[in-house]
């Protein structure tokens, strides 16, 4: 919160509240659905009283509701806000229709994303079955420094906007696997930039193992990123590189010419 008051301090036409409103909203993760105001207030860093002003005018908006009087959850009319870019976006579109033929190739789970702040935003999916505990479609967010896809946006930064974006990050141990220290994240990141993909196994998900690749426009900048993920205990890193690297580059390449 302290660059949007930094923001609303320097530009006169700068609307905090406006700010704050779409700060809350962001909040709400797939793994953090119900949240307290007090939790929001400390995710934020934004005031309880102002976090009450914003969820009473979002749910006034019909975007949020509180089923018992304290945890307050996302209703429907929020997908309105991203439906216009998800849903034009030719980036979006050109990689529906390209996952759609990668999953009958593969016959896994293919998804891709850009990265969003912190997060990595599914812009497109065809799934097989669903592998994390957590409904995953267009729309969702899942944080970058955990997910396959997300390391290859990460890596793709330049030094600085990495540095800026790893300092705030929350290291969370989704499962034993989980990389617990921000030097580990930079050797892995640093590793990912070399190679040109990243492999995140059982890094969110206990049962997930994911490999995605970079996916670059005509002047040669990453994007975004396309994976496929597959059950970890049916496959694993090494098997799904060899199965599925050469396809994902190639769908990669194709879909840069498009862009």
């Amino acid at each position: 919160m302290s660059d949007v008051i930094g923001y609303a301090k320097n530009d006169p036409n700068f609307m905090l509240s406006l700010a704050r409103g779409l700060e809350v909203l962001n909040a709400f993760t797939p793994q953090r659905q119900r949240l307290t105001i007090s939790q929001l207030s400390q995710k934020t860093q934004i005031s309880r009283a102002s976090v009450r002003r914003c969820l009473y005018t979002l749910a006034a908006l019909g975007m949020v509701h509180s089923p018992d009087g304290r945890h307050y959850e996302l209703l429907p009319r929020v997908l309105a806000v991203g439906h216009a870019y998800l849903a034009g976006t030719p980036l979006a579109k050109v990689a529906q229709t390209a996952l759609d033929s990668l999953v009958k190739s593969l016959g896994q789970s293919c998804s891709a994303a850009t990265l969003d702040g912190d997060n990595v935003l599914y812009i497109a999916r065809s799934a097989v079955n669903n592998l994390l505990s957590v409904d995953i479609g267009r729309g969702s967010r899942l944080p970058a420094w955990a997910t396959s896809m997300g390391r290859v946006l990460l890596s793709a930064l330049p030094d600085e906007q990495l540095n800026v974006t790893l300092s705030r990050i929350n290291m969370i141990r989704y499962t034993p696997h989980t990389l617990n220290s921000l030097s580990a994240l930079r050797e892995e990141l640093a590793r990912v930039r070399r190679q040109g993909y990243a492999l995140a196994d059982r890094q969110i998900e206990v049962g997930l193992c994911s490999l995605a690749v970079p996916l670059l426009s005509r002047n040669n900048q990453v994007v975004a990123a396309l994976n496929v993920g597959v059950p970890s205990a049916s496959m694993s890193g090494a098997e799904l590189k060899e199965l599925a690297l050469p396809a994902l580059r190639r769908v990669a390449m194709d879909l840069s010419l498009q862009l």
